[in-house]
């Protein structure tokens, strides 16, 4: 087992939300809170960076660099991580200069990273130039790719799913589903390695966000890629295939971060009945794609099951004409 340092409040709150399972009677309806995971408000990236900034400061690193688009939420903890490490963070992000900045744009700067807009390049596609350029400067860049999203990142969730089983096992309860927002690979890849090393059954299904492949990769190829990397490690045979993975599609026809009534209804409808915020731009569109799942009884009526709330709520301030209009 690779080794990590430790960023994150672990383990973070699994429970039943009572009043939405009351909504939806013919199911039992949990939450795992990787929203709140102690680190500038929290969310998913930080199991993934307890292992890549381990792997950044044991290579002797002390330049971090990463890519997304403005409002990333990795790029958000990223920065904040580095801070902690004593580590300078660049971020490329996609876009132009705003003439404000809201949201994780705005916490990211806060946060001391150095920032540069990359126009449409919003994945990483001119990282290999500023490496350089700082190598140059007497810099050691170590390079987290997007999403944080490879073999070493995605041990994090790994972590996640063994968490998740002792914490069901201590509530003597079972899941039937578990449902979140696949985006970048790297969460959706260390859940199917988790369960398969620490045995857990519950069906995993992956919502969608975002149509664009990823440097000309799709996203069930990039999965499939890191989880017999990492099943090796653990002497397990992989036995992955690309139909094996549960990746539902139906929800991103909008495109990445562009907000429809959907994501505003999930927003609504979880704030009023649970008081638990969602973002606009992952975890709503990943809620939404459950309540319809549970709507149109594609769960089967009776089930256990967990939504994996991944966090982003920054961006909910960037977004907030579009949500309250």
């Amino acid at each position: 087992m690779k080794q990590k340092i430790s960023l994150g409040f672990f383990p973070t709150p699994l429970y039943e939300l009572k009043n939405l399972s009351s909504l939806y009677n013919n199911y039992r309806i949990f939450i795992k809170r990787d929203d709140h995971n102690g680190v500038a408000t929290g969310g998913n990236k930080i199991r993934k960076l307890e292992y890549l900034l381990y792997d950044a400061l044991n290579k002797g690193c002390d330049t971090v660099i990463t890519a997304g688009a403005q409002q990333s939420n990795h790029c958000r903890l990223t920065a904040a991580s580095c801070a902690r490490e004593n580590l300078k963070c660049y971020l490329l992000l996609g876009g132009e200069k705003p003439a404000h900045y809201s949201g994780n744009l705005l916490l990211s700067q806060l946060l001391g990273a150095e920032i540069h807009f990359t126009g449409d390049n919003r994945k990483g596609e001119d990282i290999d130039d500023l490496v350089k350029e700082l190598i140059k400067k007497g810099r050691k860049p170590y390079v987290i790719p997007y999403g944080g999203t490879n073999e070493t990142g995605a041990l994090g969730y790994v972590d996640a799913v063994a968490e998740m089983k002792e914490q069901l096992t201590e509530m003597k309860q079972t899941i039937d589903y578990i449902i979140f927002a696949s985006s970048s690979g790297g969460t959706h890849a260390g859940l199917i390695a988790g369960s398969a090393i620490n045995q857990l059954k519950s069906k995993l299904i992956g919502i969608n966000i975002d149509k664009d492949e990823t440097n000309g990769n799709a996203l069930e190829n990039i999965i499939t890629d890191i989880v017999p990397k990492i099943l090796n490690t653990y002497g397990i045979k992989p036995e992955i295939k690309r139909n094996d993975i549960h990746l539902l599609k139906d929800y991103d026809k909008a495109g990445y971060g562009v907000v429809t009534e959907h994501e505003k209804r999930a927003i609504k409808l979880l704030a009023e009945s649970e008081g638990i915020l969602l973002d606009p731009v992952y975890t709503a569109r990943a809620f939404h794609g459950m309540i319809d799942l549970m709507e149109r009884r594609v769960l089967k009526p009776g089930s256990n099951v967990l939504f994996l709330h991944t966090g982003g709520l920054p961006a909910n301030f960037h977004y907030a004409e579009n949500l309250y209009p």
